[in-house]
């Protein structure tokens, strides 16, 4: 299980695109890359986000708009320790850490976006 998260279009409700591919890789990813605002999220890393973000956990980024999202992703990344593990699906702070930087860089790359996801 995992959190599909994407940066959509405030009107049209399409997904975002860049212009071109990224290499944002998460629990799932497109070999080669992909233009998509796009990153999927193990659900394994839930109880750090609930615990940091708060009762929505990740969710709570869902309707805001990537700039508005900026603040709230450095904050709890500044928050997390580095124990990154080799295994992505350890739910260890440092893989939720790594994960919380790639939806900062899309929200950098396209603050215009609206979060959404599940």
């Amino acid at each position: 299980m995992s959190y599909d998260i994407r940066l959509k279009d405030r009107v049209t409700g399409e997904v975002l695109e860049l212009d071109s591919p990224h290499f944002l890789t998460g629990g799932t990813y497109r070999v080669g890359g992909t233009t998509e605002c796009w990153l999927n999220i193990t659900y394994n890393y839930a109880d750090i986000y609930y615990k940091h973000f708060g009762e929505k956990g990740i969710r709570t980024i869902y309707g805001m708009s990537g700039a508005e999202s900026i603040p709230l992703l450095k904050s709890v990344i500044n928050k997390l320790g580095d124990d990154v593990s080799q295994d992505y699906w350890e739910a260890t702070e440092g893989n939720a850490k790594r994960a919380l930087c790639k939806l900062l860089a899309l929200a950098e790359m396209r603050p215009d976006g609206v979060w959404d996801g599940d």
